[in-house]
């Protein structure tokens, strides 16, 4: 299993309009193999931004690798640049292997990294 990970750091003012973006978004996430599950989270705020972090897991990284290479992805992100949203920087990727992983009924497996 592998986790991608975006920190977006929203200048104040702008939390509506990029959650907006987020929602109002066509999502093609489904449309190709490997994708798991896809979580959009806001984190805390500061004096000059308010954190979000953009969350899929994903069945492998190999999985991951061909959405950002995908007629999908570049579909997903085709108006990226029209955005009104206002950023303290752009977006901070990390990219997770899952180790282990603990269901909810507390089953627990070590996944082969």
């Amino acid at each position: 299993m592998y986790i991608a990970m975006n920190r977006f750091r929203v200048v104040p003012g702008s939390e509506e309009a990029f959650e907006a973006q987020w929602r109002n978004r066509q999502g093609r996430l489904s449309e190709v193999p490997g994708y798991v599950e896809f979580h959009m989270l806001k984190g805390p705020k500061a004096e000059d931004h308010t954190l979000y972090a953009s969350h899929t897991v994903w069945a492998t990284k190999e999985d991951f690798v061909a959405w950002t290479k995908s007629e999908q992805f570049r579909a997903a992100h085709a108006r990226a640049g029209e955005s009104k949203v206002q950023y303290l920087s752009g977006p901070h990727f990390e990219g997770f292997d899952v180790i282990i992983h603990e269901d909810r009924d507390g089953k627990r497996q070590a996944d082969a990294a």
